[in-house]
């Protein structure tokens, strides 16, 4: 049975105005949600830390859940997206990505999947809460470990029931071992390829860690005595016992190098620090302040010379008067963390630099300087940069402040604006570079040891290579942003790589938007080389590596740029045998951008046996239309045969590695190289008058595939000069038994040495790199040389 429903006029043309209004606004409402920020998702600013992230979104994923919503049908996809949103930010070069491009830079796949609601409200960010713990990630785990502190890391599994026991205990003993060592803990869940480089294969790993020596492993009972006692172990500063024979000789000497000293005192009356406190003072005051105690009911005439007639404890700062002069200390607690506390506040700080000094000390020494506004940031941060001079001292770094409130002009004239540390390099004033990794001490110390060695300098308008008379690399940034922290300490490296031919520098577009508006630059980090009028904007992995191959490939271009015009010429009007390889790429297309660096390395090996290039489609869009271009990367590649020149092959395999990619293109080259049978290979390797590089190999043998295109390669090298044989072993198993073969592929080298080689099985190469193995060949032929020439005509 059908129904009608009948309306009124009026009712009628009530719908008919709105039904166009509510279909807006729910295509509005949809648009919106498609195109949210995705750091408006997460509630976080786009400045935020991973961890800050990490902390968001478990907020958001207890409550927002599918499992904590099940009469909401849109939940599922409200949370995809959220779990899309965090997926990115927490992953460096994805983050980089969609700063940059937006979700079109990004595989339509990411964040597809999510956990059980368990699993984020036990399971995940175990430590995040925790403020004595440091979670460490790929970007600053080295940094930490060679810092120069202690440092016991607790490698753990989120899904790990093991990990879940130790977490009570290891907070614990984070606490009560606060400031003594750094206790860290590192998610091989979230670091898998950071885990596995240290060897971590089970969960909890508990690892000590102390710079330039090897990692100790914790294997006890996990309780807090036994990691307490096991990291008591690893601090080794001596605590010294004064008496009459050595107290003064001990002070002078350790106040002459600027160190203080904090001395217990033992008496029958009152109280004195217990071993294990003194033991974690002298871990805490390191390089700062010596730990000793006196024993003075049996020095009770020098304890009375320190107006000392019971137990007590005084720190003396360097330079102090013995007899209390009003600037020792005398503590009245016996609490490692409070007397840590007392006396790092009581210590002398970081020498202070004016506008009179600042250009004369800077001028010929390194220096690591805390720029201040006033208020000297948080009194707990400058105590901590106190260590500072202490961590520095054998690197022969200096360390200071300047009060940007008393010298303003000179703060200026540096354009700074802010609380932050700089490096100066020896050179003067204006060879500096800024700190924007983490503001804390290793992360600190490892900048400032890794600046003073490598070439990178803080760019201002000033300072800027606008005239480009030598080639710079600028990196444009802004310091909220994570990749390009993670960008810096790989930027330093390569610097060094390529000193005295190519300058680096950094320039901060929060500080100069002029500078960065005039060069077009949309997202952070944008690594641009300034080679005299030519700019070309760096893309690839961010590493060292990376930018030292991109910066080779601009000065000897493997990959030809190809444009409508060129590709029609050069591609399409190829000629006979020539092939070309083509990628048809948009600049926003993540999977485009992982492939760019493979693409130039494949470029290089295949140089001289195929020709690369590359099409930007986000340039050339209806060029690439027209070429049926669907889908980014397409690879391409345009065989020999110039009569058939819209011909072509796609690349369709799984891996887009260079190797991978430079066999499938070999594959497409005629063959250099001839099958050889058990007649052919008697008739002209063992009786004929050529040299021969043979290769035997199996079919079903994956080496001898993958062998195979270097095999072609190396043919060619040698045309003109060793001819080039295959003989297939399971074919021809009593031939290769007869030769010696025992392993597949090998390669042996049969030189014509004027006689028949019957009997002469060939000289065995171990390389089955094509230009080591035409090497080695060559050298042979060289070394043979006189013995041919020896020959009389009749047996040549």
């Amino acid at each position: 049975m059908g129904y009608r429903v009948v309306l009124g006029g009026r009712r009628r043309r009530l719908v008919q105005l709105l039904l166009p209004l509510l279909l807006l606004l729910f295509l509005v409402a949809a648009v919106l949600a498609e195109g949210r920020d995705y750091y408006d998702l997460l509630g976080v600013s786009r400045e935020a830390t991973t961890r800050e992230i990490r902390q968001a979104f478990k907020k958001l994923a207890l409550t927002m859940h599918p499992d904590k919503n099940p009469g909401d049908p849109s939940a599922h996809e409200k949370f995809l997206q959220v779990n899309r949103a965090y997926e990115v930010l927490k992953d460096e070069d994805l983050r980089k990505k969609y700063d940059k491009y937006g979700e079109k830079g990004l595989d339509e796949q990411q964040g597809g999947r999510y956990e059980s609601w368990n699993f984020y409200r036990y399971d995940f960010g175990i430590y995040d809460d925790d403020l004595e713990i440091i979670t460490l990630d790929s970007g600053d785990f080295e940094a930490a470990v060679n810092s120069g502190e202690i440092w016991f890391v607790n490698f753990y599994f989120p899904r790990c029931s093991h990990c879940h026991e130790l977490a009570p205990t290891w907070r614990e003993f984070a606490k009560e071992m606060d400031g003594v060592i750094r206790i860290g803990a590192v998610n091989c869940g979230d670091n898998n390829h950071l885990c596995r480089r240290k060897g971590i294969n089970s969960y909890p790993s508990l690892f000590i860690y102390r710079a330039g020596q090897r990692p100790e492993k914790f294997n006890s009972e996990r309780t807090k005595d036994n990691l307490v006692r096991f990291s008591m172990q690893f601090i080794t500063t001596t605590i010294t016992q004064l008496w009459q024979g050595n107290v003064f000789n001990e002070i002078e000497q350790a106040f002459s190098s600027g160190l203080g000293w904090l001395i217990t005192f033992c008496s029958d009356t009152g109280d004195c620090l217990e071993p294990r406190t003194r033991q974690k003072l002298a871990g805490m005051l390191d390089g700062l302040v010596k730990v000793g105690w006196m024993d003075c009911t049996t020095e009770e005439k020098l304890c009375e010379s320190f107006q000392v007639t019971g137990g007590a404890t005084a720190l003396f700062p360097p330079g102090s008067a013995l007899d209390k002069d009003g600037s020792v200390l005398w503590l009245n607690t016996l609490d490692s963390r409070e007397i840590y506390s007392q006396a790092m506040n009581h210590l002398p700080g970081l020498e202070l630099l004016t506008s009179d000094s600042f250009q004369r000390k800077l001028a010929r020494h390194r220096w690591l300087v805390s720029f201040t506004f006033g208020d000297r940031s948080s009194n707990a941060a400058s105590n901590e940069y106190k260590k500072l001079q202490a961590f520095l001292r054998d690197d022969h770094i200096q360390v200071g402040r300047v009060d940007c409130i008393s010298d303003a002009e000179l703060c200026q004239s540096l354009y700074i604006h802010k609380p932050c540390v700089a490096v100066f390099k020896g050179l003067g004033i204006h060879d500096f570079e800024i700190h924007h990794g983490k503001d804390v001490l290793y992360n600190i110390v490892g900048f400032a040891r890794d600046s003073v060695r490598a070439h990178v300098t803080t760019l201002r308008p000033d300072n800027f290579p606008s005239d480009r008379k030598e080639p710079w690399l600028v990196d444009f940034f802004a310091p909220w942003c994570p990749p390009c922290r993670a960008l810096l300490p790989e930027l330093r490296k390569a610097s060094i790589q390529l000193a005295g031919r190519m300058r680096f520098g950094t320039l901060d577009c929060t500080i100069h938007h002029n500078l960065c508006s005039m060069y077009n630059i949309q997202a952070y980090p944008t690594t641009v080389i300034f080679n005299g009028s030519s700019v070309h904007e760096y893309e690839g992995q961010h590493s060292a590596d990376g930018i030292l191959e991109f910066i080779q490939d601009l000065v000897s271009p493997s990959v030809v740029v190809l444009d409508p015009s060129s590709f029609a010429e050069r591609v399409k009007g190829r000629a006979e045998g020539q092939i070309w390889a083509v990628d048809f790429y948009a600049p926003w297309c993540g999977p485009c951008q992982s492939l760019m660096p493979e693409w130039r390395r494949m470029a290089r090996l295949l140089s001289g046996q195929i020709l690369v290039g590359s099409v930007d489609c986000q340039r050339f869009q209806s060029f690439c239309q027209g070429q049926s271009v669907r889908a980014y990367p397409e690879i391409r590649l345009y065989p020999g045969n110039a009569r058939q020149p819209d011909r072509f092959m796609s690349y369709n395999g799984w891996h887009r590695d260079s190797h991978s990619l430079r066999a499938w293109a070999l594959s497409y080259l005629p063959r250099a190289s001839v099958d050889l049978t058990p007649e052919t290979f008697r008739s002209l390797v063992l009786s004929g008058r050529d040299h021969w590089v043979l290769d035997f190999y199996a079919p079903w043998c994956g080496p001898c595939q993958h062998f195979a295109p270097e095999f072609e390669v190396l043919a060619r090298i040698l045309k003109g000069e060793v001819r080039a044989g295959k003989v297939d072993c399971q074919a021809h198993y009593q031939t290769c038994q007869s030769a010696g073969i025992t392993a597949y592929p090998t390669v042996r080298f049969y030189p014509y040495l004027g006689t028949r080689r019957f009997e002469h099985s060939g000289e065995h190469i171990n390389s089955r790199d094509a230009n080591v193995i035409a090497d080695t060949v060559r050298q042979r032929l060289q070394q043979l040389l006189p013995r041919l020439q020896n020959k009389p005509k009749d047996e040549l």
